[in-house]
């Protein structure tokens, strides 16, 4: 299946996660997290790009990065190689320490920088792990509230965005502690986070990036098909109702989760538009496309479905 084109664009921000494979531990031990920022700090030197926010959980990670160069492939290629390079030496293994690619987000840092932030700090208490995001070692919340001497950010970088104040910075991380997180139902076409005129200047750029570019990532531009076309694709292919797969209440039968993931990566709809029509909440969305995406790998007869669906629509 054709990888997601990957806009790549100088002065540009990115949300970036990378899991453990099998959702296993990529640290272990506390040198392992110093090893994985020590390569941080050598590609954000190395590859002329900031570091915004980070935060190491136990099986995944979290980078706010921004670029200076069209370079992220570069840079996270990198960063995951060295890492898994070090890891594997250290123990004595060989293979993959990360599960698939990178994931990355374009974010609108004008109107979401505070809020992905706080999102960011606050994964170690989400998963129970610590009472407050302070108490947690491995992230950059220390050195937003401190005035620590070897910080790994760019406190200058982050002043475009946000005016570094501390105690204001600590009490608005502090209040989302326990709310419900909304910040990605507004995710469009699944990698891009911004409001109306970001979404269409990014498109835009993506459109001129990539007509001006001589490679195999041409078709791959984002089109949108409404989600009832897709829908119907997927119910002819199953031989069932689009009712069935619209209002199927109990955990979502295959058809569903394929439609869900298909919407993901066809309609330009975000998380939220999408879960409303499945009447479903956005994190399920996500669930339900992330498993697809996982048995694509496994079966090649659903493979073999969802590529002619696709193909359908792209001529």
């Amino acid at each position: 299946m054709a990888r997601p084109y990957r806009l790549q664009i100088e002065d540009c921000l990115y949300h970036i996660t990378s899991r453990g494979d099998d959702r296993k531990k990529i640290y272990i031990s506390s040198y392992d997290y110093e090893k994985f920022l020590e390569y941080a700090v050598i590609a954000k030197d190395k590859f002329k790009c900031y570091i915004h926010a980070y935060c190491l959980m136990t099986n995944h990670y979290h980078l706010l990065i921004e670029t200076t160069e069209p370079n992220l492939s570069r840079i996270m290629h990198y960063l995951n190689t060295a890492y898994t390079t070090y890891y594997n030496k250290k123990r004595n293994k060989t293979g993959h320490l990360f599960q698939g690619r990178y994931k990355s987000l374009i974010v609108d840092g004008d109107n979401y920088f505070l809020d992905l932030t706080r999102y960011i700090h606050l994964n170690p208490v989400k998963a129970k792990m610590v009472d407050l995001p302070q108490s947690y070692k491995w992230s950059s919340f220390n050195e937003y509230v401190t005035k620590k001497r070897d910080s790994i950010i760019d406190k200058a970088a982050i002043n475009k965005y946000y005016k570094l104040d501390a105690v204001k910075y600590n009490d608005f991380v502090i209040a989302g502690i326990g709310k419900k997180i909304t910040l990605f139902e507004t995710v469009y076409a699944g990698f891009i986070l911004g409001k109306a005129a970001f979404v269409k200047k990014t498109l835009q750029d993506l459109k001129e990036h990539v007509a001006g570019n001589d490679t195999s990532y041409k078709d791959q531009l984002i089109e949108t098909i409404s989600l009832d076309k897709i829908v119907s694709m997927v119910a002819e292919k199953y031989k069932m109702s689009k009712e069935r797969i619209y209002d199927s209440k109990k955990k979502p039968i295959l058809a569903k989760k394929v439609s869900i993931y298909l919407a993901k990566r066809l309609s330009g709809l975000s998380n939220k538009e999408i879960g409303d029509k499945f009447d479903i909440s956005y994190s399920a969305v996500s669930k339900a496309a992330g498993s697809v995406d996982m048995l694509i790998r496994e079966d090649k007869k659903l493979k073999r479905d969802v590529n002619i669906i696709i193909s359908h629509f792209k001529g």
